[in-house]
């Protein structure tokens, strides 16, 4: 099947430093026609891998030798940033509140995937995030930063001015860090979930994030909402 660009077959790497996890999954990936362009067992070879394949999305185990998942991603992102080519990553974790998930999303990461995902969820997974969504759940979104929005030194890499924002736009953030969908959000504030969307687009288009993940993550760390606001 084409998902990737001008029709070409989606493209993935896998990087995890257990076999039998590289292997499951890309056997599930190529049954389903995403290509799998290489299968790697650290943080420093998927960094080499994407730079010779130009993936359209990476799996990206986050404990791994030489160099981790967070950092593998943050260089990743670095030089393949999202746009019609990018490269988006998705981490694998054991458990669902593992704590270096959320560092990985201030990293950029468009989303994460438990390991005894289901084959039709993990190829489901992966279309989604090349087709421009984050793969995060309103609900588990919130549950995730509200545990971690709380550091003693949060990453700058997000902080931006929301001053070019109006104030429908602020608005819209703010709702939509508490979790809420975008079936939600319209219902709120009587817009049409088409509308909603086009706020979320030009939110992440001003503020340069690279979906509504990133968006939440900044509504925290900006202190434009704090972890318990209702929503």
């Amino acid at each position: 099947m084409a998902d990737g660009v001008s029709g070409a077959p989606l493209r993935a790497v896998i990087a995890d430093d257990q076999a039998l996890v590289r292997t499951g999954f890309g056997m599930i990936l190529s049954a389903d026609g995403i290509e799998v362009v290489a299968e790697v067992a650290d943080g420093a070879d998927a960094v080499a891998a994407v730079r010779r394949t130009r993936p359209d999305v990476v799996l990206m185990d986050i404990r791994m030798p030489r160099m981790d998942g967070i950092e593998a991603t943050r260089r990743i992102l670095a030089e393949r940033p999202d746009g019609a080519d990018g490269t988006r990553v998705i981490i694998l974790t054991t458990y669902d509140l593992d704590h270096y998930v959320y560092a990985a999303l201030t990293a950029g990461a468009s989303g994460f995937l438990l390991k005894d995902v289901t084959p039709e969820h993990l190829v489901a997974a992966v279309r989604l995030v090349r087709s421009g969504d984050a793969l995060l759940a309103p609900t588990i979104t919130r549950r995730l930063i509200e545990r971690f929005a709380h550091r003693d030194e949060p990453p700058a890499a997000l902080h931006r001015d929301l001053s070019d924002l109006t104030p429908r736009e602020l608005e819209v953030l703010r709702l939509l860090a508490t979790g809420l969908s975008n079936a939600e959000l319209a219902d709120r504030l009587t817009l049409s979930p088409t509308t909603i969307k086009t706020h979320i687009g030009r939110i992440l288009n001003k503020l340069d994030l690279r979906d509504r993940v990133q968006a939440v993550v900044l509504a925290y760390e900006s202190g434009l909402i704090s972890p318990g606001s209702p929503p």
